[in-house]
């Protein structure tokens, strides 16, 4: 009887198949991602094949001048309910439209990035295009959401108790900024994020971005040139997400 495979050794089947499927080209892995599923090397390429730079063929193909709106569909798609759901309970709670726009936004790094500090590479990514409340917004509700306020009627969350344990222990620079997060002028910015923040949403409810176009359009400083080819200290951030696996 054959030996069950392991989930890194089905995982290297499935590249396998996606490399043949691309025929001469090679698409290598970064070191986080190796790191990610525990393996350390960044491993060969076959011999002769080419490593892809530029447009990944496996993902939607972005326009040359690719928007927000773009990065949303092509990039962001598949787990952006929990952004809309969010961003509609902060419109239907009456908050200012850029508040709205931070709730739409909050977990960007999340949908299209990467999980860890997520808040923080967040707000770098967006600190570019948004109001300076918006993205420190967004930076410190990665802190604020371990740390209940009674006076607008957040707990901590209980997919948190089964996420991490009761007995998890809040590392000490999460303490220090929700220290400095709680007297600054935005503290509540940021916390009404984590108050309409959704941390299970409905997969019943279908939100579309359209309804948040407009306040995209007012809020949101699009480059003309498009996300990533503008020289924002942000649109190498833009251009990674746009074409992930490019080989350097």
């Amino acid at each position: 009887m054959a030996t069950p495979k392991t989930a890194i050794e089905m995982a290297d089947d499935l590249e396998h198949h996606q490399l043949e499927q691309l025929g001469e080209q090679y698409i290598a892995k970064s070191l986080l991602f190796n790191l990610a599923d525990g393996r350390r090397s960044l491993g060969t390429h076959p011999s002769g094949a080419r490593m892809l730079m530029g447009e990944d063929p496996r993902l939607p193909q972005m326009p040359e001048r690719p928007t927000l709106i773009d990065f949303f569909e092509c990039r962001f798609a598949p787990s952006q309910q929990h952004l809309l759901q969010s961003a509609r309970l902060a419109l239907t709670n009456g908050l200012p439209e850029k508040m709205v726009l931070a709730c739409l936004l909050h977990d960007v790094a999340v949908v299209g990035f990467i999980r860890a500090d997520h808040g923080y590479w967040g707000a770098q990514l967006l600190e570019p295009y948004v109001d300076e409340e918006v993205s420190w917004a967004i930076r410190f509700h990665q802190v604020l959401r371990f740390f209940p306020d009674e006076s607008v009627g957040y707990a901590y969350p209980e997919a948190y108790l089964q996420m991490f344990g009761e007995d998890y222990e809040l590392p000490e620079y999460v303490h220090a900024a929700y220290k400095l997060a709680r007297n600054h002028k935005w503290y509540m910015s940021s916390r009404m994020i984590c108050v309409n923040d959704l941390y299970s949403f409905d997969p019943d409810v279908k939100v579309e971005l359209g309804e948040f176009e407009d306040i995209i359009g007012r809020h949101f400083k699009q480059p003309p040139e498009g996300l990533g080819n503008d020289h924002s200290p942000a649109a190498h951030m833009w251009r990674t997400l746009r074409r992930p696996c490019n080989a350097l």
